[in-house]
């Protein structure tokens, strides 16, 4: 139970810190601000052994939002990102004999000190804070027909931005990758039904998640092209991998995506001296 209350602690203390780091960087409003749409469809590979022994593939669709803009930090070298993920899967054994249906909703708050090394090029380095909460379900049924997760982390984050001219058009290409280091996660014990912890049955259900036991990277390539005076159309790979080995369950769900959408830049008047 001290482990049970510790774990909690530290959960509400991510929680709490997540928010203040939040609303700390809307306190820093600059007024040039770039909005991207994009929506994808892809190939996505499931392995959950609270649920089954076997892999699941299929496929998935991803919806993406993101908020990008300079901020007045550091001499207005620190950039605030804000990313909205969504997606659903449907993936099948290989037998044919059952199915997975699941989704997830996840936002992360990103932070990157900007480099310009040359012309047209930017390299960007820092740190997220992000929540995630999904689940998974069995057509098979049984006791325990459905997996739900729940994390909360800071990550690592690493951006790079090339322009270049394209005859009459100003191409942009990005790279960009997360990697969680540290947090919290929920995970049942094997064999712990749902039904069991609804009933107070909990024991270290609440888990310290880092990169040995829930190793996970997110990695987008894209490309925005002009399509006129105010429409930029952006094309991307998406790659998202997330595992974790705890209390003897193995989860995988590895993701490649392709995505397509549009960019806005945005202007807004500040309501307050920087």
């Amino acid at each position: 139970m001290p482990i049970l209350l510790s774990a909690r602690r530290a959960l509400a203390t991510l929680i709490v810190s997540f928010l203040a780091i939040c609303l700390f960087a809307q306190s820093k409003d600059t007024t040039i601000r770039t909005h991207a749409f994009t929506i994808g469809i892809g190939s996505s590979h499931q392995l959950d052994t609270y649920l089954s022994p076997r892999d699941y593939t299929g496929y998935q669709i991803n919806l993406m939002h993101e908020t990008l803009r300079m901020t007045t930090m550091v001499d207005k070298r620190i950039s605030y990102q804000s990313l909205w993920q969504g997606s659903f899967t449907s993936t099948h054994n290989s037998l044919q004999t059952a199915r997975y249906f699941g989704g997830h909703v996840g936002f992360d708050a990103l932070w990157h000190y900007n480099w310009t090394l040359a012309s047209g090029l930017r390299l960007m380095a820092g740190g997220a804070v992000g929540a995630d909460a999904g689940f998974l379900f069995s057509t098979r049924g049984g006791n325990n027909p459905a997996q739900g997760r729940l994390s909360v982390d800071f990550s690592a984050s690493v951006m790079a931005n090339y322009k270049l001219r394209l005859g009459k058009k100003d191409i942009a290409l990005r790279y960009q990758a997360n990697m969680p280091l540290v947090g919290m996660m929920f995970s049942p014990q094997f064999g712990q039904s749902y039904y069991d912890m609804y009933q107070g049955n909990i024991n270290g259900n609440v888990c310290f998640s880092h990169p040995a036991n829930a190793f996970s990277l997110w990695q987008q390539l894209s490309v925005d092209i002009p399509l006129g005076k105010y429409i930029i159309m952006r094309a991307g790979y998406l790659c998202d991998i997330r595992q974790s080995h705890i209390h003897s369950i193995k989860v995988h769900d590895y993701s490649h995506t392709f995505m397509i959408g549009l960019v806005r830049t945005f202007s807004r008047l500040s309501l307050r001296d920087e």
